[in-house]
């Protein structure tokens, strides 16, 4: 094929450097074989270099090499080969081979009715592109699955890490100081507390939001961000937005079929009024429904673990520790953080010191396994767990999350090992915390500091060398297989 042109998009959870590396295997790969090539990134800083509309329209084939939604439905029509983003760094020569192989069979991704209808029309209909060029099989629906979650995740840290180190931030000035009726109040704390909290609070909303968006596009951003606020504020915690997202995302995808054979002179009634209006009332009153279940769970392990307070601090600690590693900002762990809290006011201070050294932990293990053990990780990975020291001092759990999400029946476990361990010798040796949030931002005002910080790092040291060394396997077990198997071509 004389004069090939091909598009690419390339985008990472993180949007850090795997977006950015894909994107230079794909260009030198196409450089070297006197192919013109057009690549967009997706990420942290958004969209860049977009490909226009004549760009595709003039495209021999598309390459996406993404872990997250990049609109695969522009692609309709033309020969898609789509995979993830680490196919793209180590594999562009094979990817380029497999897009110009189905451009010369014809081969199409999309439907063809798709050329047909307005790009309004394309988000509301159309959705299920993104689907077509997935196949069939349990791995290719797990890698959507998590590509899906993982674009929601990428979206929603930059408000918990925005939100809650705000919120650290204020109580430097004291542990009351938001508080107008307390004596340590401070208007400069106060206003820290309320910036950072409405940060913290649209967590569950942008994920949820953002996990829809991914699989249905448009639709599914505006009725995954409603049934994510709701799912926060009945009090289900980010599980409530992992399940709301995919509740509205796939939702919606569904409602959008359902209304294809409508006439198309009501195209914009659907979309403008039946699609939203449907979609919300539908998907908001299922997330109305299970909410009430999801945080009565809370509530049940609350009034679980207050009847634990002055149980054998092993014990305790080995619950504390499961439980905030669990699910890491969920029900599960708002019960732990809750009780705490609680508890605080009935003068329990060593409860609370015990859940924010299980909370610290989680962030801690994940940076102390990059910095041992580098070769085990990516280097987007790498940085990620890097940020994760300043996420885990000022009691930002959810830093972890990207981490547990590549293989939670593995590494959640190893994470609840290290925040049992934080737990218990927290409880062991009397570390007492009058602050139910800050990390060590709070120290000065913690009983036994040097404890504290003790009891964290060992716990998240064996943890981290688990976690290290179990990634360091895995990375060797996929070379060995990776030579010994050959990249198919088409």
């Amino acid at each position: 094929m004389a004069g090939e042109f091909i598009v690419a998009a390339t985008g990472c959870p993180t949007g850090v450097a795997h977006t950015y590396m894909a994107e230079a295997a794909l260009k030198k790969a196409a450089e070297k074989r006197g192919i013109e090539i057009r690549v967009e990134t997706h990420g942290q800083v958004g969209l860049e270099n977009g490909l226009t509309p004549e760009e595709i329209e003039r495209a021999d084939g598309v390459i996406v090499a993404a872990d997250k939604e990049v609109q695969i439905q522009r692609f309709a029509g033309k020969p898609v080969v789509e995979v993830g983003v680490k196919e793209g760094i180590h594999h562009a020569d094979d990817l380029i081979d497999r897009v110009l192989a189905k451009a010369q069979s014809r081969e199409r991704a999309g439907a063809a009715a798709a050329q047909d209808v307005t790009e309004d029309e394309n988000d509301f209909l159309n959705v299920q592109a993104i689907d077509e060029t997935q196949g069939t099989g349990w791995r290719k629906t797990g890698r959507a699955i998590y590509k899906h979650l993982m674009n929601g995740v990428s979206y929603m840290l930059p408000f918990v890490v925005g939100g809650g180190v705000l919120i650290a931030v204020s109580f430097l000035f004291g542990i009351y100081s938001a508080d107008p009726s307390s004596e340590e109040y401070n208007e400069f704390a106060h206003m820290l507390n309320e910036v950072g909290g409405t940060g913290l609070g649209l967590m569950v909303p942008v994920l949820s939001a953002f996990i829809a968006y991914s699989i249905s596009s448009r639709p599914g951003l505006t009725v995954g961000l409603i049934t994510g606020l709701l799912a926060s504020n009945m009090g289900t915690g980010f599980l409530g937005g992992i399940v709301t997202g995919f509740l509205a995302g796939y939702g919606m995808l569904l409602l959008g079929k359902l209304f294809e054979k409508m006439p198309k002179s009501l195209v914009g009634l659907k979309a403008i009024f039946l699609m939203p209006v449907l979609g919300t009332l539908i998907f908001g009153g299922i997330t109305y429904v299970i909410s009430s279940p999801m945080s009565s769970i809370s509530s049940s392990l609350e009034e679980f673990l207050t009847g634990f307070q002055n149980a054998n601090p092993i014990v305790l600690g080995l619950i504390l520790g499961i439980m905030c590693a669990f699910d890491m900002g969920g029900p599960v762990n708002k019960a732990a953080y809750v009780t705490g809290v609680a508890l605080l006011g009935e003068g329990n201070l060593e409860f609370m010191a015990a859940v924010s050294a299980a909370c610290i932990a989680p962030p801690m293990i994940t940076a102390i396994a990059v910095t041992l053990f580098p070769k085990g990780f990516e280097p987007g990975e790498r940085r990620a767990g890097y940020v994760n020291y300043a996420l885990g001092a000022t009691h930002i759990t959810e830093g972890a999350i990207p981490f547990a999400a590549r293989n939670p029946l593995v590494v959640i476990p190893i994470l609840m090992l290290g925040s049992s361990i934080a737990a218990i010798l927290t409880l062991l040796w009397g570390v007492t915390s009058p602050a139910p949030h800050g990390g060590f931002l709070v120290l000065p005002i913690v009983g036994n500091p040097f404890g504290w910080i003790a009891a964290i790092a060992i716990g998240s040291l064996v943890a981290g060398v688990v976690y290290g060394a179990y990634r360091v396997s895995r990375v060797k077990k996929a070379a060995t297989a990776t030579a010994a198997a050959p990249v198919p071509v088409a």
